[in-house]
């Protein structure tokens, strides 16, 4: 952490070299996590994740450490353009186009998940779910954060955020019960 402390403050002194290396250690995070909330569009995901690393360097000033991890304000910045994206595009969420090299390979963590469908079945009813369940179910199973940087990046509280897991895992399980009949 910090390393990533001095990198972020030679960024704030305007070293495009330092934020280049928090670009690299970060982009591939980023654009999983939006290619996954916009349905797997590659090119508008990529111009998406393109936004948020340009917002970041605009804003790097601005930044201050506040105890969690750099990836927390650059999750929050992604969200806010996914959100901006739909706005302005209002395209159709399709989860289950996502390809299964884009997600990473099952850890502990989705062996919690308790639910033993295929992927494909996971995404489809992922896709039913509110935009802040989607996130906090694809920043936790996906991008393994914890949810100290969840509530950071989605501004909320870390009792929230395991509520909103809580009822995000019961409303996911319910809509796969309902379209595959299995629990």
């Amino acid at each position: 952490m910090k390393d990533e402390e001095k990198l972020i403050e030679k960024a704030k002194e305007g070293k495009e070299e330092a934020f280049g290396i928090l670009y690299d250690r970060h982009v591939s995070a980023i654009y999983r996590f939006v290619f996954l909330k916009i349905g797997g569009k590659k090119g508008d995901a990529e111009d998406i994740t393109h936004e948020v690393f340009l917002n970041a360097w605009k804003n790097i000033k601005r930044y201050e450490f506040k105890g969690f991890p750099f990836s927390s304000w650059l999750y929050r910045i992604a969200r806010n353009a996914v959100i901006d994206y739909y706005r302005m595009a209002k395209p159709v969420v399709a989860l289950e186009q996502v390809p299964e090299h884009v997600v990473v390979s099952p850890t502990s963590e989705e062996e919690k998940f308790d639910i033993a469908l295929d992927l494909g079945r996971i995404r489809e009813c992922l896709g039913l779910l509110e935009p802040v369940y989607q996130d906090v179910l694809i920043m936790k199973f996906i991008e393994e954060k914890t949810n100290k940087e969840m509530a950071s990046a989605l501004e909320k509280t870390e009792g929230a955020i395991r509520v909103i897991q809580h009822r995000a895992l019961k409303q996911l399980k319910k809509y796969i019960n309902e379209r595959y009949g299995q629990s």
